[in-house]
């Protein structure tokens, strides 16, 4: 079957589901499969549940016309949802980078919705599953589509771009993150990087952060450039408007001046200035105007646990627990030590995927911290090959660990961090804070 003849069922049946526990009467099933699952094991169960049709590759598929053949059920997937992109009028954003996509992807959601009807990734559906089954929900309506790409391998960014085709994007930022995927930080830049030289063949716009020295690099290689910076720098301009801010306010929420304006925003750490001034940038850059930007950015709440304050009835907490990497883990600890807020504690989970790298950069962390925090809680069993660690120092082996222990020692009075990477599940210990 063609994606032409497939796209014409689509069109009669357009929800998409990959998942046979979820699958609703009337969609058009996916069988994909994974490291402990085979969908073309359930193909027949969602049929018998009233999916319309499901796609398979398996070669022991039974005869039913409801079952379209295909050699490979991702691939079939990902050509479906580039047919379907192509047919829509939607403007495709890409953004992709090491910190800050989830938070910038739905600033700019927020501000672009204030004016525009716009699709943009749930959660962080951003892989080669994730951004298809995202595309297939575009319709005509649309004007824009915001679309989260990440990656840990070589490869997958460009990948990704070739599914979606953006018209243009950005990059948050390049970091130490999934280095047991990119080998070295030098891959991390070439792989995000795909992106900018897919925009580049294209003829498409990149949004730049110029406040990046790595990305900045590669600018002048751009022909299509829109700088987002703070005041301090004043290199890179273009023929383009650049969007400057500074903050005024660090805590215990970010807010920040932008060319006369002010906002108030509900994220914390001075890190999400440039995720803000991304927003700002592409929503100007497309006509928003600067009440609806301001609006839409102020009233924007963080979730899932980014960036988020929470008071409970004894404690003050920063809430930064769903991913950790060298570079990230560095952007909130000094946001933290710069906070005039006393005493301080930090609960720090393991930075997970450093690969050969991992000792060097759990012990450059440690190293980090005396004497600025006053309670140091570490878990994980990264953190164990560190040297010998400050008296006072607790460090348990998981999670629950810690959990036992904060269940016996009342926390009260303090002003705590809470970081770690997602496998650490460090959300599971507010209730004992």
């Amino acid at each position: 079957m063609t994606v032409e003849q497939l796209y014409s069922i689509f069109q009669q049946h357009p929800v998409v589901s990959t998942d046979s526990r979820t699958c609703p009467p009337g969609a058009l099933f996916f069988a994909l499969k994974g490291d402990t699952f085979d969908g073309n094991d359930y193909i027949e169960q969602v049929l018998a549940k009233g999916a319309a049709y499901a796609v398979g590759d398996s070669a022991a598929l039974p005869d039913d016309e409801r079952i379209i053949r295909v050699d490979n059920a991702l691939q079939t997937l990902q050509d479906l949802a580039n047919y379907h992109r192509r047919q829509m009028p939607a403007t495709v954003i890409a953004i992709t980078g090491t910190n800050g996509k989830t938070t910038t992807k739905e600033l700019i959601a927020a501000t672009l919705s204030s004016k525009y009807p716009t699709l943009y990734t749930q959660g962080n559906l951003n892989n080669h599953i994730g951004v298809p089954l995202t595309l297939l929900q575009l319709n005509p309506e649309h004007k824009f589509a915001v679309i989260e790409m990440g990656a840990n391998h070589p490869g997958e960014i460009d990948a990704l771009c070739r599914i979606a085709e953006p018209d243009c994007g950005l990059i948050t930022n390049v970091g130490k993150a999934h280095l047991e995927g990119f080998g070295s930080f030098e891959g991390v830049i070439r792989t995000k990087t795909e992106l900018y030289r897919f925009l580049q063949a294209k003829g498409g716009t990149v949004f730049g952060n110029g406040d990046n020295p790595v990305l900045r690099e590669f600018f002048g290689d751009l022909a299509s450039l829109v700088i987002y910076e703070t005041y301090k720098t004043k290199t890179y301009k273009s023929h383009k408007t650049t969007i400057e801010g500074k903050i005024t306010t660090p805590s215990p929420t970010l807010a920040l001046e932008w060319q006369g304006n002010q906002i108030t925003t509900q994220l914390v750490g001075d890190y999400n200035l440039e995720n803000v001034l991304a927003a700002i940038c592409i929503a100007h850059h497309f006509g928003v105007e600067k009440e609806q930007i301001n609006a839409a950015i102020a009233h924007y709440v963080p979730t899932n646990n980014r960036s988020q304050h929470l008071d409970t009835a004894r404690n003050h907490l920063i809430v930064d627990a769903y991913n950790a990497n060298p570079s990230s883990m560095q952007a909130a600890l000094e946001n933290f030590k710069a906070l005039e807020c006393y005493p301080k504690m930090l609960v720090l989970g393991e930075m997970k995927e450093l690969g050969d790298y991992s000792r060097e950069e759990h012990q450059k962390l440690t190293d980090s911290l005396a004497p600025d925090f006053d309670k140091v809680l570490l878990t994980g069993e990264n953190y164990a090959g560190c040297k010998p660690l400050p008296a006072g120092w607790k460090l348990f082996p998981a999670t629950d660990a810690l959990i036992e222990y904060l269940q016996s020692h009342t926390v009260q009075g303090y002003h705590i961090l809470i970081k770690g990477s997602r496998t650490n599940r460090l959300e599971e210990i507010i209730p004992y804070l």
